[in-house]
């Protein structure tokens, strides 16, 4: 069949039913089609169904020319909500993403200037972020309202973190990190070391469920799922916390968090930068 003959706009609502990387594909097929895949009808339809309600919470109003160029200027992080967190979109699926600065979370004993030093560090999407100056008790708690986010959509929680060379006592024991929505609840440990690559990670992570399948074969109960930190293109670290299903039309609370209250010793050396959501992965990586 000839694409070309199709209606305007019928070929326009059969592209808005598909995603934004089809669209961009079949842009290429000819100059025609390329109309038509171009148009704001196709990429309004990719763009949250409450984006101007979202736009209106940007730090700095975004200049647009179409919905196409909209929606690729949110696949950027923009600051909302007075600075306090970044949205953006996953420019493959067009799903949100949200980031939650220090300042949005629950860190114990964060307003003392004894334990938490708040700092401007240039690599931060932030004005500030907060520095570990010494503590025992480390706790960090993040939440956001599943209706924020997409619905039909898997996503994965990481706090982002930086170590200062001084950094000490971080890793002498496991921390603790969870995410919970309704009463669905994912667990794990990860050890604050810093890996110098991706490579690392990945063989920590291999070794590490290596090691799970052992204990489980010798019947060890109550084992958590081990987590790593690994080094992000930006500079920083990140940590995954859990991820879990949002399954939209529930305004459920996601608590998200990292805690090391077990031991007594002294910690310091952790910079916060925030809590990263974003939709996991697929199997495949797609190229726009």
């Amino acid at each position: 069949m000839n694409l070309d003959l199709l209606p305007d706009d019928c070929f326009a609502h059969v592209l808005s039913l598909t995603s934004p990387i089809d669209a961009c594909r079949i842009s290429l097929v000819s100059s025609s089609i390329r109309i038509s895949a171009n148009s704001d009808n196709v990429w309004e339809k990719f763009l949250p169904p409450d984006y101007q309600q979202i736009l209106t919470r940007l730090r700095h109003p975004l200049i647009f020319s179409s919905k196409k160029h909209l929606f690729f200027r949110l696949c950027n992080p923009h600051l909302i909500d007075g600075g306090l967190k970044t949205f953006s979109l996953e420019k493959t699926t067009g799903k949100k993403q949200y980031m939650l600065s220090a300042r949005e979370l629950n860190i114990a004993w964060a307003d003392n200037p004894l334990f938490w030093s708040w700092k401007p560090f240039p690599t931060s999407r932030f004005v500030e972020a907060v520095e570990l100056r010494t503590i025992w008790w480390l706790e960090i708690q993040g939440k956001i309202n599943s209706g924020m986010l997409s619905p039909k959509t898997t996503y994965e929680c990481y706090v982002i973190v930086k170590f200062v060379d001084r950094a000490y006592g971080l890793d002498f024991l496991p921390s603790k990190v969870t995410v919970e929505i309704g009463n669905v609840k994912s667990e794990g440990n990860v050890y604050l070391r810093q890996y110098e690559s991706k490579k690392q990670c990945l063989e920590t992570l291999w070794y590490s469920n290596r090691m799970e399948l052992v204990l489980r074969s010798m019947a060890f109960r109550g084992i958590m799922e081990e987590r790593v930190a690994c080094k992000r293109e930006d500079g920083w670290i990140e940590i995954e916390l859990g991820s879990f299903y949002n399954n939209g039309g529930d305004n459920l609370e996601v608590k998200m968090s990292l805690k090391e209250v077990t031991g007594t010793h002294l910690k310091g050396g952790l910079v916060v930068e925030g809590i990263e959501l974003r939709p996991k992965q697929q199997a495949t990586t797609n190229h726009m």
